[in-house]
């Protein structure tokens, strides 16, 4: 017979057998593939290199580091899109050019005076390589940075090369329309579902070969670049991120959980009508609550749940923000969760909360206290949802015309699925 002693520490070998193995990555994502080909492609050339503190691989060392190492490659030049090559700016902050203290490369800002590339920031370059983490959220700004970069490059006859990534939404969602003239702008840059479903490798090709880069006003002839992309092993379409085993670093301040991109699709346009509501910035569940410093959450949760929003769930909280306008003030509100992922239309969920809270509160309407709604325009890429959702502030108003682009994008995309 064993004893007690021996039973808890078979038990203890167990479970950390367990959570070993499943910590193991089932995926490669394209800087392991492409250290594993011998940095194929980057051997001989001078290498420029667009990234931030979430290009690394599955031991977290970074993509830097590994192509500053790389026999044969002469890394020679790093640019910092939003937030710095190294995280160490926040949201909205300018980039400035400086010497990386850990290479001594030069840091050239895509993020400030610039957002795209000069030809002497791009002198003497072979190929750009990118890698960065994205979320699968059309006013994620690294998307049009990738653009940016490769319409500078196919002007300077340089190629560039992406290194993929999973979407952490999967490969399956699709929602909202696409952007419609004015209303692009480096958070809805290209005509693609605000959910748009791929990987940034496979979103890269589809804008060369769709012919989406057309310069700088977007008036002029398609763009095209000497494109490749180094495709991750493993992934495969119904992954969501915590199925791929890798670890998460988040690829900007508010981005701090392997589930933050899918309330940031969820929150983050209601987000950009300033002094509506709390969506957790300055809290310690960034995109994941609706709150006010006048809003009753159980008011707010029995009518959200009369409309019975297929896999989404809601809970009362309080909560003080740490930092921001309603810094130290206590915030009532909810904490929202997906818990049929599949099946819920993840970028309604703030409609739904701006209907709610007009019904509940009418002298609280979205956009009659806020001050401005320039943004929210932007990252709807239309401003039909605000002139007809503004009227009646009915879901209904406008759902149709959020989702009237969503298949037939499917249709076009599946061209460009490298998975």
């Amino acid at each position: 017979m064993r004893s007690g002693k021996t039973i808890l520490a078979l038990f203890i070998i167990a479970i950390f057998g367990i959570v070993a193995e499943a910590k193991e990555p089932v995926v490669k994502t394209g800087i392991e593939v492409l250290r594993d080909r011998g940095f194929e492609g980057l051997v001989g050339k001078r290498v420029g290199l667009v990234t931030n503190p979430s290009g690394v691989d599955s031991q977290l060392r970074s993509t830097i580091d590994i192509l500053y190492n790389a026999p044969g490659v002469e890394l020679v030049a790093l640019y910092g899109p939003e937030h710095g090559v190294r995280g160490d700016l926040y949201a909205g902050d300018h980039v400035t050019d400086f010497k990386d203290p850990a290479t001594g490369l030069p840091v050239y800002s895509i993020y400030g005076a610039t957002r795209k590339p000069t030809p002497d920031m791009l002198k003497g370059i072979d190929v750009v390589v990118y890698d960065i983490q994205d979320v699968g959220v059309r006013s994620y700004t690294f998307i049009s940075s990738l653009g940016l970069v490769m319409e500078a490059c196919s002007a300077e006859g340089i190629e560039v090369m992406v290194l993929d990534r999973p979407n952490p939404l999967g490969g399956n969602k699709i929602e909202g329309c696409l952007v419609e003239q004015p209303f692009n702008s480096f958070v809805s840059q290209y005509r693609i579902p605000y959910v748009y479903g791929l990987t940034v490798g496979e979103l890269a090709v589809m804008i060369n070969e769709e012919g989406m880069n057309r310069g700088q006003k977007g008036n002029q002839e398609p763009v095209k670049c000497t494109l490749s992309v180094v495709p991750m092993e493993g992934w495969t379409r119904d992954m969501l991120y915590e199925d791929t085993g890798l670890p998460w670093v988040l690829p900007s301040p508010n981005i701090p959980y392997k589930d933050t991109p899918m309330y940031y699709a969820s929150s983050g346009v209601c987000g950009e009508l300033y002094g509506f509501m709390n969506i957790g910035i300055g809290y310690t569940l960034p995109f994941q609550l609706f709150g006010a410093t006048w809003l009753d959450p159980e008011k707010l949760k029995a009518r959200l749940e009369e409309y019975a929003l297929p896999g989404v769930s809601f809970r009362t909280i309080w909560f003080k923000p740490f930092s921001g306008s309603q810094k130290g003030q206590l915030v009532g509100g909810l904490q929202f969760f997906f818990t049929d992922y599949e099946n819920a239309r993840i970028t309604e969920t703030q409609f739904y909360v701006m209907q709610a809270v007009a019904e509940l509160y009418p002298n609280k309407k979205a956009f009659e206290i806020i001050t401005g709604y320039g943004l929210f325009d932007k990252v709807c890429g239309t401003d039909y949802v605000r002139t007809e959702f503004s009227k009646r502030y009915k879901v209904s108003d406008i759902v149709d015309y959020w989702r009237k682009d969503e298949e037939p994008f499917r249709a076009l995309s599946q061209r460009y699925h490298i998975y």
